[in-house]
């Protein structure tokens, strides 16, 4: 049975409490995703899959249901530790080809660095795929405009969450949620 996810949304959420796994579920409650059964699953933007606002998304989940996601998640219970969760997007030009998607846990990152480093990880193995020669080691901007001369990446995206650690235990999620 192939199961093709049809749509996907982002979202993201932070959890503070004095036990770890409590801290999480209360990210997923922030995030809004905490009556799903969650399976995290690799990283591919199946083709002619529709990005759908988080309002929308939420609206299709019912409670309980097994929901298939990639989700970046990152915690700590160590003040003013600065931990950080982004997923980055890569989408190709031609719609009935697959992108993909990165997850990025960081700790001491910016948002702008940990989002930007994700949609750089997603657009440099959606690039490996298409065949499209980059050098990773130069600047995102440099790569930006080898992916944007090819015509073959129309566009990249993050979602990210981050949090600086006060007391108890603090986690971090992103996530890009498939509706089957």
């Amino acid at each position: 049975m192939n199961l093709v996810p049809k749509k996907v949304f982002f979202t993201r959420g932070v959890g503070i409490h004095k036990e770890s796994l409590r801290s999480f579920e209360l990210a997923l409650r922030d995030a809004g995703v905490q009556t799903q059964n969650l399976v995290t699953v690799s990283s591919i933007l199946p083709p002619n899959c529709k990005i759908v606002s988080k309002k929308e998304g939420l609206k299709l989940l019912k409670p309980g249901s097994i929901t298939f996601c990639v989700m970046a998640r990152a915690g700590s219970n160590e003040p003013h530790r600065l931990i950080c969760s982004s997923i980055g997007c890569a989408i190709p030009t031609n719609k009935n080809s697959y992108g993909y998607l990165s997850e990025h846990h960081s700790f001491g990152q910016t948002d702008e660095a940990s989002g930007d480093y994700a949609e750089d990880l997603a657009a440099a193995m959606l690039a490996s795929t298409l065949g499209i020669e980059f050098d990773e080691d130069k600047a995102w901007d440099e790569k930006k405009e080898v992916f944007k001369m090819s015509n073959k990446i129309v566009k990249t995206r993050h979602i990210t969450q981050s949090a600086i650690v006060k007391k108890g235990h603090t986690t971090v999620v992103a996530l890009a949620v498939f509706i089957l």
